[in-house]
């Protein structure tokens, strides 16, 4: 669909999903309740494919896409908030050493954010990053590691394997690039790997969330795939609805702000 077509379809959206917060009385119905949608985000685009996952993408825009995950993540990932709402309450223990792992780190910045974040609290986190993408583990490699953060090129399966298990489960912005028969093997993956949590975090579709990025990346983050593939990417997500139709029992979907759904699997130490 052409870029002009799409912003007026979504900016139409937008005025009857005001006309009803207004109908409705804005404290009962949320933003992201909003029932109208342009045809075009109406059903997941799962069929979409993002110009950064291919093989054959340049280079050049994908090093710049990675320099710019950095400023997108702070700006609208929320890492920080679930860092500190679904990590750090279960750092007690101040006298024992967690561990964290970042499933998909792609630029890194949210594992190398983590590490710093908690070295910060004074708490003793292992934060380790694993990603499939051979380009994303070298572009990593320019920044400096320690024993208390590092990158491996890996995936979730090799892992569980050979029997690795870690505190804290996180991930960002990879559920909605999983088919459905990937999805139910992340999920069981990360709840093999995930002893007290498992959070992952991803983008919330709707009308809003598209104008939003839409308006946002015609004048940032230029020169790289942040604007077409972010666009994509809100096509490929899922509502709140949607996601819980697919997970099994034991897994929490939670709606933040700004359009983000939080999946969440408690373990049994987090439990007790």
């Amino acid at each position: 669909m052409p870029e002009r077509e799409a912003g007026a379809l979504t900016k139409k959206a937008l005025r009857s999903c005001l006309s009803e917060r207004i109908a409705s009385g804005v404290a009962r119905v949320p933003v992201g309740a909003c029932k109208t949608m342009p045809l075009f985000l109406a059903k997941r685009a799962s069929h979409l494919t993002e110009a950064m996952d291919g093989p054959d993408c340049d280079p050049a825009l994908l090093e710049r896409s990675y320099h710019q995950f950095r400023a997108v993540n702070g700006l609208l990932s929320r890492s920080r908030f679930v860092y500190k709402r679904f990590i750090r309450p279960l750092m007690s223990d101040r006298g024992r050493g967690y561990s964290l792992l970042d499933i998909g780190f792609g630029g890194g910045d949210i594992a190398r954010g983590l590490a710093r974040w908690a070295q910060r609290d004074g708490l003793d986190l292992c934060v380790t990053g694993i990603d499939i993408d051979p380009r994303a583990y070298t572009y990593v490699q320019r920044f400096p590691q320690s024993p208390k953060l590092s990158f491996r090129l890996a995936d979730v399966t090799t892992l569980v394997a050979r029997g690795e298990r870690f505190d804290f489960v996180l991930s960002n912005h990879v559920l909605h690039h999983l088919d459905a028969p990937g999805l139910q093997a992340m999920l069981d993956a990360a709840q093999a790997l995930g002893a007290r949590v498992v959070v992952f975090n991803d983008i919330r579709r709707s009308a809003l969330a598209y104008l939003g990025f839409w308006l946002l990346t015609a004048v940032a983050f230029r020169r790289s795939y942040i604007r077409q593939d972010g666009l994509i990417s809100i096509r490929r997500s899922y509502t709140a609805k949607e996601l819980r139709a697919r997970v099994p029992a034991g897994w929490e979907v939670l709606r933040a702000m700004p359009f983000r759904l939080l999946l969440i699997h408690r373990g049994a130490r987090e439990s007790a």
